[in-house]
């Protein structure tokens, strides 16, 4: 099974995959706070008192998801202020439906630039620090194609006004992602074994 890897320097990310129980919850924990908060602006909707308790709740449930994923999703938070960034790196396979997805996004979408990375080869950067909606947080998106699955790396950030200083250090995750395979020893990805009938 296909999962992603990448090296995200501890000193700058506290990882949320992986992390259960007391392990980095307060980081989980701002970190969707931070979210909910920002798809509730970006809706219009005013903030819920009961928001707090909303966001500790998926604190606690998000390294169970995310183990589910099987390291098809890998979520950081910046570590000195978990509630301003969060990273998440997603692998899908490209399915024609997801193909015909990606081509129907908006013309926005299409303002990209070339964004090289050691393991995947030249894939998309798209960085929008200031969103045509003023409800929409600042964000950059960066995608490659496999062949058989998409790679995406997503960073949201809560201040449009830092966004520019921290997207280095997203460049820089970005760059370290790569796809890993579970093989057997003696299998490769273009040898198919049979086992005996």
């Amino acid at each position: 099974m296909s999962r992603l890897q990448a090296d995200a320097p501890a000193d700058l990310w506290v990882p949320v995959t992986g992390s259960l129980g007391f392990r980095g919850r307060r980081h989980r924990k701002a970190a969707i706070g931070m979210l909910l908060s920002q798809a509730n602006q970006a809706a219009g909707a005013a903030p819920k008192p009961g928001g707090g308790a909303f966001a500790w709740i998926l604190s606690q449930a998000a390294p169970l998801l995310m183990r589910r994923a099987a390291g098809r999703v890998l979520v950081w938070v910046w570590k000195s202020d978990p509630e301003l960034l969060v990273v998440m790196a997603q692998l899908q396979e490209a399915t024609p439906q997801a193909r015909t997805a990606r081509a129907m996004m908006p013309m926005e979408y299409d303002d990209t630039e070339s964004f090289p990375n050691p393991f995947l080869g030249v894939g998309e950067k798209l960085a929008m620090p200031l969103p045509s909606d003023a409800r929409t947080p600042p964000f950059a998106t960066y995608t490659w194609d496999t062949g058989s699955h998409f790679v995406t790396v997503t960073a949201v950030c809560a201040d449009r006004e830092r966004f520019g200083t921290v997207i280095g250090a997203v460049d820089a995750v970005a760059r370290t992602i790569r796809v890993a395979d579970d093989l057997r020893v003696g299998e490769s990805p273009t040898v198919l074994r049979l086992d005996p009938a």
